[in-house]
């Protein structure tokens, strides 16, 4: 129960951030905004088409190398997995590779949707998860843990926080700062 109140927190703190509440949301009518939905707008609904497929991801168990639901997913496969299942783009199957696409983003700049990065083997962008909102990001840990949501506050984590990117497309076209070369 606990899992399920602190999804549906950040549900709503991603929509009230974007100013997105329930009695606005059918509000939407002229055919300009619903073709051609500008950049914030577009950089919204993909962050929460994350979070939404990220949560599906829930409890899935980490499995090194792993790609798949069914077998499970190493940290990179899960977000490789996310980024192609819910917008369609293509990351590198790393975390240290992943961490070179996109822009850089300090942490007071976080927005969800964009990429942290861990030092957890003693080398630089060894670990990567998916920032929700709200302090929070979704990962799938190591060896006998699965996918969960964790605060970056607790002290593990803030102690290896190695830096963020942003590859979610912002800009009124859409197009990704994500090179399908990897």
């Amino acid at each position: 129960m606990r899992k399920l109140t602190t999804l549906f927190a950040l549900l709503a703190t991603l929509t009230l951030s974007t100013g997105a509440l329930a009695e606005e949301a059918p509000v939407v009518e002229t055919k300009e905004v619903v073709e051609a939905p500008g950049g914030l707008q577009r950089y919204t609904n993909a962050a929460q088409e994350l979070v939404i497929q990220g949560i599906s991801y829930l409890g899935i168990p980490y499995r090194y190398g792993g790609t798949d639901r069914e077998s499970g997913v190493d940290c990179s496969g899960l977000v490789q997995n996310l980024f192609r299942s819910a917008l369609g783009l293509d990351l590198p199957r790393t975390a240290a590779a992943m961490s070179k696409v996109g822009e850089e983003v300090e942490a007071t700049e976080l927005k969800p949707g964009d990429l942290v990065f861990f030092n957890t083997m003693r080398r630089a962008f060894s670990h990567v998860g998916i920032y929700l909102g709200d302090g929070q990001f979704l990962h799938s840990p190591s060896s006998g843990g699965k996918v969960r949501i964790e605060k970056l506050s607790v002290s593990y984590w803030a102690s290896r926080f190695n830096g963020a990117r942003r590859v979610l497309p912002e800009n009124p076209l859409g197009a990704a700062a994500v090179s399908p070369s990897h």
